[in-house]
């Protein structure tokens, strides 16, 4: 596993419902290599069993490019497949649970759509968290109202551990959540509906370091603490 989340900037959810009949092998490799630093399989119609070959077969190829591999809501596919680690949402497997079962290096993470959310996972073990939805997205029905920057800066500077910017992300409005205070940005379909996967993950990087004033971000992979 690369080491430490905090170097961790652009983050990029597999969905084989919006990635035009590729699967989370070929959504995964090319996101790679485009830059990706985290890569995080979702796949709410997938039983376990399915999920875990998938995890198992890409976990080395992350290790590979020095990134993490995390596993959304199954946090016994994680453990079982050898991930880097799974994220869990509000009403998923609790975060002090989910961290029992996955103790460090292994990493956690939790959405969080409030100040008082992200404390509480900051409390209970998370080593980020995933905040929004930022901007308004189609992507995930429930999502809910979107968060906005404001309420993104505040949250980012009550929590000591990274905060990941996710909902309604793109190439236009990427530096905005770091300019707010992410540590990181979570894009789905900027990345995954893209017709070439490993282009599109390519030029959100070179925003990502445009935005952060270090041109290093894309090579190095350097991260403030937050």
């Amino acid at each position: 596993m690369a080491d430490g989340w905090p170097r961790y900037v652009l983050y990029v959810i597999t969905d084989p419902s919006l990635s035009r009949g590729r699967y989370h092998m070929e959504i995964a490799r090319a996101a790679l290599e485009g830059g990706a630093d985290a890569v995080q399989i979702r796949d709410k119609s997938s039983p376990a069993y399915n999920l875990g070959l998938v995890t198992a077969e890409i976990q080395p190829l992350a290790r590979k490019f020095g990134a993490a591999l995390l596993v959304n809501d199954r946090v016994d596919v994680a453990l079982l497949a050898g991930a880097d680690g799974a994220h869990v949402g509000q009403d998923d497997l609790p975060a002090r649970e989910a961290r029992r079962l996955l103790p460090r290096p292994r990493l956690i993470g939790v959405s969080a759509g409030s100040r008082e959310e992200a404390l509480r996972a900051e409390r209970d073990g998370a080593d980020y968290v995933g905040v929004g939805p930022v901007f308004a997205t189609a992507t995930k029905p429930d999502a809910g109202e979107p968060l906005g920057l404001e309420r993104l800066a505040r949250i980012a500077a009550s929590v000591a551990i990274p905060v990941v910017a996710i909902g309604g992300i793109t190439i236009d409005n990427i530096a905005r959540v770091f300019e707010a205070g992410a540590g990181g940005a979570a894009v789905v379909s900027a990345v995954v509906s893209a017709e070439d996967i490993a282009a599109a993950a390519r030029a959100l990087k070179r925003r990502i370091a445009e935005a952060r004033g270090s041109a290093t971000v894309a090579g190095s992979h350097p991260r403030e603490p937050r």
